[in-house]
């Protein structure tokens, strides 16, 4: 018999009358998001020295909860909804996706198979079909098709499936322990991070040059193979770019999947910024290449108004993936498995278990439409492009890369201290958050244009922001 006098876990009433507050909560969080400094204003160890050293023996009043959340947890958030947020690519939040998240945890759906709850899986395997149409991405990527899409937690865990499926497509051990990678420099950083979870070190990613707009030189990958081969090394993957983390630089698809078809590699295309923008038919052109790819990940949970976590990778031959993740225990087994009628996403993925992400996105979808979708990415093209216009106007900064969605890489020409001395101070003004990247050997400042609740007067308070800035640390701005 237990000693626990109080009720044991929360009614549905109760849940009804908390799960109102919380909501009202956020709401209100959303309502005055404006009001907070952008960077969190704590110093490392401040969130902790005010928790209590031991968890609580008994329960407490969900008014505490929620009034810690106010004092204690709010000022040690980086507010990444913020409108004056231009640091890392976006990380939605919207209404309609919360939403969608609360229903998922409410059911409370482990996914793992279509017998563990069939419309986890088929709302999936249709969400990522509609995508393919509102994305106008290849319809190799359909479920009808050979291929498919699935949605993982993120592009990291995208790119990682397919290098293991690229990995187990070599076959031989042998040809494993002489892998090789291809990608430039200016890749994310889950990419080499893959890399290193199937297996190939360091010393056999090879990075390739990329050319003056950033963008990956298909004659020095050529180049880079040839070399391997007469070394005795198997080449396996290539993982281009559209869009990369630094620039959002547009590596050639189609010059690349020359090079990989004639050599039999994988090719595997990280889209995870710019994919978003292809709901707009003016931006399809960032598909050009992509029906001769293996794979393709992008987030909507980036700059497609969904919220964390949801990435979506399409494979042209699911196969591929499945024969190189799928183990199926006796107690996985199933009439529906059986027959070969369904889709089993553990099978796509590294873990077993899966959430029901589908849900928000699905929930996105609906509420905003096709043309708010489109509404939402091409203001924030124009006002990037407007802050170049800024820029490039303004004798004492230069725009350094191209501007071909929402982020714009810029510098005083004062050099590298004075761009450093202009970001730290903006960022610790609390009026806006900028980071910074290095192009060319040059440390260079990037705007990134996302979240749904920056307007234009943000973009533009930002200009002044740095132009003052500019002027504070002595540039002549």
């Amino acid at each position: 018999m237990s000693d626990f006098e109080e009720p044991l876990h929360m009614t549905p009433d109760e849940f009804r009358r908390r799960g109102h507050e919380v909501v009202d909560w956020v709401a209100d969080y959303m309502a005055n998001i404006e009001q907070y400094p952008v960077l969190a204003q704590v110093q490392p160890g401040d969130i902790r020295a005010k928790l209590p050293p031991h968890p609580p023996e008994h329960p407490e009043p969900f008014a505490d909860v929620l009034a810690d959340l106010d004092s204690i947890i709010v000022p040690g958030i980086t507010h990444w909804q913020s409108p004056d947020f231009f640091a890392y690519f976006a990380s939605n939040a919207t209404g309609p996706a919360i939403l969608g998240d609360l229903v998922s945890s409410g059911l409370g759906v482990q996914g793992m198979a279509w017998a563990t709850s069939p419309a986890a899986t088929e709302l999936e395997t249709h969400v990522c079909d509609w995508m393919v149409e509102v994305m106008g991405l290849p319809e190799r990527f359909l479920s009808t098709s050979d291929g498919g899409g699935v949605i993982q937690d993120s592009a990291s865990s995208g790119s990682l499936v397919s290098m293991l499926a690229a990995r187990h497509r070599l076959g031989s051990a042998d040809a494993i322990a002489r892998m090789t990678l291809y990608t430039t420099a200016q890749s994310n950083s889950s990419i080499e991070k893959s890399a290193r979870i199937a297996g190939i070190p360091h010393e056999r990613v090879r990075f390739i040059d990329v050319d003056d707009t950033f963008a990956m030189r298909p004659d020095a990958l050529a180049a880079a193979i040839d070399a391997d081969l007469a070394a005795g090394l198997v080449p396996m993957a290539v993982v281009a770019t559209t869009g990369t983390t630094s620039s959002a630089a547009l590596d050639p698809l189609h010059a690349i999947a020359d090079i990989t078809e004639a050599h039999g590699l994988w090719l595997h295309v990280d889209g995870a910024y710019a994919g978003s923008a292809t709901v707009c038919p003016e931006f399809r052109y960032l598909n050009d290449g992509l029906e001769r790819a293996d794979s393709y990940v992008f987030n909507p949970h980036k700059w497609l108004l969904t919220n964390f976590d949801c990435s979506l990778l399409y494979v042209a031959d699911r196969d591929a993936l499945i024969d190189a993740l799928s183990i199926l225990p006796p107690y996985l087994r199933n009439q529906a498995t059986e027959s070969g009628e369904v889709i089993d996403y553990r099978d796509w993925q590294v873990p077993l278990g899966r959430r029901f992400r589908a849900l928000k996105l699905w929930f996105v979808l609906r509420h905003y439409g096709m043309a708010g979708l489109r509404a939402h990415i091409r203001r924030h093209v124009a006002w990037a492009r407007e802050f170049a216009g800024w820029v490039e106007a303004d004798p004492d900064f230069e725009v350094v890369a191209p501007v071909p969605l929402a982020l714009v890489c810029f510098r005083h020409t004062g050099g590298d201290d004075v761009n450093r001395r202009i970001l730290d101070t903006c960022n610790a003004s609390g009026e806006l958050y900028l980071i910074s990247t290095v192009l060319d050997d040059q440390v260079v400042l990037r705007l990134a244009i996302g979240s749904v609740t920056t307007e234009r007067r943000h973009v533009e308070a930002a200009w002044k922001a740095i132009t003052a800035a500019a002027g504070c640390v002595g540039g002549s701005s």
